[in-house]
């Protein structure tokens, strides 16, 4: 029986979710096509019937992952000056850090997206270039755009390096030296859908004091 449109387009939204789950797992290259239609209940040749390579399907995966992360930085935006103020924090936490499955795909895929092919680095950079839309409006300055970048260079960065050293406590101490160097850039929450407020990140902290005590 012939599946309708609804139903093929489901089938396609759920073999690039789950190929997401897989590539954070084991990496692009070593997923291959069989292990995610497996994933999915399906069989390998039913893959060529939604996608014409793996290349597209990594393309529409990453694709996927960073407008799912645009849409929490949104969220967390129209939340309030607080409400962003904890997305950077969850972002540079042991919790974000440990969830290998979830989470930013520039973070786990970094190295294997820099060596992708161009559809799929055009996906991260519109995805990175949306990141850099909604954190410029959080700063306060005349180098919005350049704090947006180099804040989220940092929490990338940084989260990048507390998943590879092997020492426990310099991991979590990358974490909380971001987070206390963030802290001091000035910033607001300000756009067309929001009330522009002005509020820095806590300047009144120790220099031992990570940024949320």
């Amino acid at each position: 029986m012939k599946k309708s449109k609804a139903e093929t387009a489901e089938t396609r939204r759920r073999i690039v979710e789950i190929a997401v789950r897989e590539f954070r797992r084991n990496g692009i290259h070593a997923t291959g096509v069989s292990e995610i239609m497996a994933a999915a209940g399906l069989t390998h040749g039913g893959f060529y019937r939604h996608f014409s390579s793996k290349d597209q399907l990594v393309a529409e995966a990453c694709a996927a992952s960073m407008e799912s992360l645009v849409e929490k930085a949104e969220a967390a935006a129209e939340g309030g000056t607080e409400a962003f103020l904890n997305h950077i924090r969850d972002f540079l936490s042991a919790e974000y850090r440990d969830d290998r499955l979830g989470g930013c795909p520039l973070v786990a895929l970094g190295s294997e997206l820099a060596r992708a092919d161009e559809d799929t680095r055009r996906a991260a950079s519109n995805g990175f270039r949306g990141l850099i839309d909604v954190t410029s409006d959080y700063f306060d300055s005349e180098e919005a755009k350049g704090d947006a970048i180099f804040t989220l260079s940092a929490m990338i960065g940084a989260v990048t390096m507390s998943r590879i050293i092997d020492d426990q406590s310099l991991s979590d101490q990358i974490l909380e030296e971001a987070k206390k160097r963030l802290a001091r850039l000035p910033s607001k929450v300000a756009g067309k859908r929001r009330t522009p407020t002005r509020k820095s990140l806590p300047t009144e902290q120790t220099a031992d004091e990570p940024l949320g005590q």
